[in-house]
């Protein structure tokens, strides 16, 4: 073999050729732009939420109950209607996962991606163009089954391309780009509000330009080697990684590994769904079920949906509200950028610890001032408010820096190749309907339990955080095909994963 003997094959841990060059780069860039539409509808949604022209369309009825003063404010903006607005999108977002990780395998990832964002162009466009509620959910329908074939996809594109000593820092590319989108919907909705009539029209509208983004750049890039193998396309596999390599690297090695993983699929055929609930699969599962599980009991879901509504609700005005929202979005990407440079350096647990002691801190900082100054009829003083917006901003650099940033990473990095389209469609369809469940419910439970509500999620992140520094391997420099070691080699998940070549036929 070219380049030397693969140490996979004999159970080590192989450190292949190649580093961090233009093509990979360009690669990553252009598949990591679909976090744009992630984001970008997540900002959009809370903003539009909030203008008075779209809820004089769609939701007289709230629009006319803000208006009394006498309202217990944790409750003003609680209607079902308005948060199914935003919820719809995030349950046809596990519809288009479940779907997209049925058919990868046939198709590829690159397919799956174009499919993403033509289907989230489409909705963009039904939202734009709305007459009536109906006409709206249809549209959110089409964005969410777009989110589901751009979530299901991407994150495990780019942890097939990325060299594994930078690995980390690409994959949270992804998580960038969703802040980055969070942010520009933030910023056009401060501008958008300013139009009277029809301003909510063009936020909604504007999110085809992330999508033809995603589309241009899916369409730009090649499949993974990975990928490729599956379908039997040798040549365009070993093609493929030598061009995001680089010219006159090595890949005899790398690409050795690759087809060692593939064959070893083929001999141990059937569903990938069935197969990983085999008891050797074990630790995959459990973490594409508690990593999507614990994102959403952050509270980070609630925070960036409603922020604009959350901060009306502790006493700032409408722009001021807004404004807000934007300042979180670049806390968000501040975070997300601290992250992708320390997870390659100092390991994934070290963010994991940081950020959960932050969070929590923030989380009952928060329920503190809230229980005590918010109240029937009542709007916060401003010092109080002000300092609610510097405890959410810091609330939102924590989890960016942590949870934000290796939700992608992790899952999109540890699963064999024989359960990669399952382990990855499974974590984000369950956090898509999680997200709906919240999107949904948050309203109704922060008008029931009100402050309590932030000391629900701050008990959680006591758990999540226990449960990363004891169960969750460190994965810093690891080669995907090597994953199965460090399980194998874990005190707890050794006895599931056994460390054997990758060639053997599992039992």
């Amino acid at each position: 073999m070219p380049g030397g003997a693969s140490l996979l094959s004999s159970g080590g841990m192989a450190d292949y050729g190649g580093g961090l060059t233009v093509p990979v780069v360009l690669t990553c860039l252009m598949a990591a732009s679909g976090g744009l539409i992630f984001g970008y509808d997540i900002g959009i949604s809370g903003g539009v939420s909030e203008m008075e022209s779209f809820l004089e369309k769609f939701f007289p009825g709230l629009l006319k109950k803000t208006a009394h003063a006498n309202q217990d404010v944790y409750c003003i903006y609680n209607n079902q209607a308005l948060t199914a607005f935003t919820s719809s999108l995030y349950a046809f977002g596990m519809v288009g996962t479940l779907v997209a990780s049925r058919v990868t395998r046939r198709v590829g990832r690159q397919a799956i991606m174009l499919a993403g964002g033509s289907l989230f162009l489409a909705g963009a466009l039904v939202n734009a163009a709305a007459a009536n509620i109906a006409m709206l959910i249809v549209g959110r329908m089409l964005l969410g089954l777009g989110l589901g074939f751009s979530g299901q996809a991407t994150p495990v594109y780019l942890a097939e391309v990325s060299p594994p000593r930078w690995r980390g820092g690409f994959i949270s590319a992804f998580p960038l780009f969703i802040s980055i989108g969070y942010l520009i919907a933030n910023l056009i909705n401060y501008g958008t509000s300013r139009i009277p009539g029809w301003g909510w029209r063009l936020s909604l509208g504007l999110a085809a330009v992330p999508a033809a983004v995603m589309v241009a750049g899916a369409a730009l890039i090649t499949d993974t080697p990975s990928s490729l193998v599956l379908r039997g396309r040798h040549d365009d596999a070993r093609d493929a990684l030598q061009r995001v390599r680089g010219k006159g690297v090595d890949v005899g090695a790398e690409f050795a590994d690759i087809l060692a993983a593939a064959e070893h699929a083929r001999r141990n055929e059937e569903g990938a769904f069935r197969r990983i609930l085999r008891r050797e699969y074990r630790p995959y599962l459990v973490m594409a079920v508690a990593f999507p599980v614990f994102l959403n009991l952050t509270g980070v879901a609630v925070t960036a949906f409603f922020s604009p509504i959350l901060f009306r609700t502790v006493g700032f005005e409408s722009d001021a509200a807004l404004m807000g929202a934007v300042i979180l979005g670049v806390m968000d990407i501040g975070g997300i950028l601290a992250s992708g440079f320390a997870m390659d350096r100092y390991g994934r647990k070290l963010l994991f610890v940081i950020g959960g002691a932050l969070m929590f801190t923030c989380q009952v900082a928060m329920a503190s001032i809230i229980g005590s100054q918010l109240g029937n009829g009542s709007k916060m003083a401003k010092g109080y408010a002000v300092t609610v917006l510097i405890v959410t901003f810091v609330f939102s650099a924590s989890f960016s820096w942590s949870w934000g940033a290796l939700y992608w990473t992790i899952p999109g990095e540890i699963y064999p190749v024989e359960v990669r389209s399952a382990g990855q469609g499974a974590a984000v369809a369950i956090n898509l309907g999680l997200n709906f469940l919240q999107a949904q419910f948050f309203l109704a439970m922060l008008c029931c339990f009100k402050y309590g509500t932030f000391l629900f999620y701050a008990s959680w992140l006591v758990v999540m955080t226990a449960f990363a520094v004891a169960l969750v391997p460190e994965t810093k420099g690891v080669p995907l095909e090597s994953m199965g070691h460090v399980f194998a080699c874990h005190w707890y998940w050794g006895r599931f994963v056994k460390d054997q070549k990758v060639g053997d036929e599992s039992t």
